[in-house]
């Protein structure tokens, strides 16, 4: 079955469009659209928090599709910092996610690295890596003084 590839990615638009398309489509639970994100190359990879590297869209996707599966998954970005040049982009930022269970709503706080690069397409997610945030909601360590040595 072909892939139709999202509007906001293909039309050229941006890093941040293919980001806003990606976890727009994690918090549907699409697949398709959420695949439709990924840059079309063997060597896109994935970490989720405490989880091992996956490698490969077919790998990426079965995992997605695992996650899916789970329940309901409500993603709120927060503390958004992006690095950007003409061809590629780096998205750090902490994710607030929500997952519905039978036993209630449970919250958690990753940190996210997404790398976008430019493609013939557009705008293509070529890596996603999230951890567990260890402090949960406090300011990025950048906001404190900073000694060297």
């Amino acid at each position: 079955m072909p892939k139709v590839k999202q509007q906001a990615a293909s039309s050229g638009g941006s890093s941040d469009d293919t980001e806003v398309s990606f976890y727009d489509a994690l918090q549907a639970g699409d697949i398709e659209r959420l695949m439709d994100c990924w840059a079309d190359e063997d060597d896109v990879v994935c970490v989720h928090p405490g989880g091992p590297r996956i490698v490969g869209l077919g790998a990426i996707r079965s995992a997605f599709e695992s996650i899916f599966n789970s329940g309901t998954i409500r993603v709120q970005i927060e503390a958004l910092h992006t690095m950007a040049s003409m061809t590629s982009a780096v998205h750090s930022l902490r994710e607030r996610i929500e997952l519905l269970t039978r036993e209630g709503s449970v919250v958690a706080y990753v940190i996210a690295t997404n790398v976008y690069h430019k493609t013939a397409q557009g705008w293509r997610m070529v890596a996603h890596h999230a951890s567990p945030a260890t402090g949960g909601v406090e300011d990025d360590a950048s906001h404190a003084p900073q000694v060297l040595h």
